[in-house]
């Protein structure tokens, strides 16, 4: 599915695109320019990527997944807009019930940027499964903390840190939070940290 390339720091005059599988504790940018933060760690120490690379929309710093990065602004743009979906894996607190996961899909308030804000209808779906992901460098928590379960949140919008809030509004606050697909791309198998370089983004 993927064009792997070799990786060369050398800049090229044409744009160049990369998918990465972002781990917890990273923050999605390349420059760190907060003062209070200069302990955090960025994507740049997780390859060699161009100057002029950017990360197309965000993931907190304890959230983890599918992060695109590139230096076409015009390709960023288009993907953070409505017009192409972010699927999210989210392990909650507790069994969600099904009047919650009614709940999400129909839009829940939610803060955002000192206001209210009510979120669009989205798909959401209860996980049958445990998913198959990558460990995290820190664990959440054990089994003697009660459970939790997974559910599967389809977004067509982005605001910061919407799927954990959502899932705290109704009752089941959000442990773990991975991006599993943007458009057509998904994760499959890649490794935390990992990352390929493709041609374009198919999404």
């Amino acid at each position: 599915m993927f064009l792997t390339f070799y990786y060369f720091c050398s800049s090229m005059e044409k744009h160049r695109h990369f998918i990465l599988f972002k781990p917890d504790g990273y923050l999605s940018q390349f420059i760190n320019n907060q003062t209070k933060r200069s302990n955090k760690k960025l994507l740049g120490e997780l390859g060699c990527f161009p100057n002029e690379t950017m990360a197309i929309g965000r993931l907190d710093e304890l959230s983890e997944g599918l992060l695109l990065l590139t230096t076409d602004g015009k390709v960023s743009e288009y993907i953070r807009s409505s017009k192409v979906e972010k699927e999210y894996f989210a392990q909650v607190d507790g069994i969600i019930s099904d009047t919650a996961i009614e709940q999400l899909k129909q839009g829940v308030e939610i803060g955002f940027d000192g206001t209210k804000y009510k979120t669009k209808e989205c798909k959401v779906s209860r996980l049958d499964k445990i998913p198959n992901l990558p460990k995290r460098r820190k664990k959440i928590r054990d089994k003697r903390h009660g459970p939790t379960s997974w559910v599967s949140v389809t977004l067509r919008e982005g605001k910061f840190r919407q799927v954990r809030k959502m899932t705290a509004v109704v009752g089941y606050p959000t442990l773990r939070l991975v991006r599993v697909r943007i458009g057509k791309l998904k994760i499959n198998n890649m490794k935390a940290g990992g990352f390929l370089e493709v041609k374009e983004f198919d999404v």
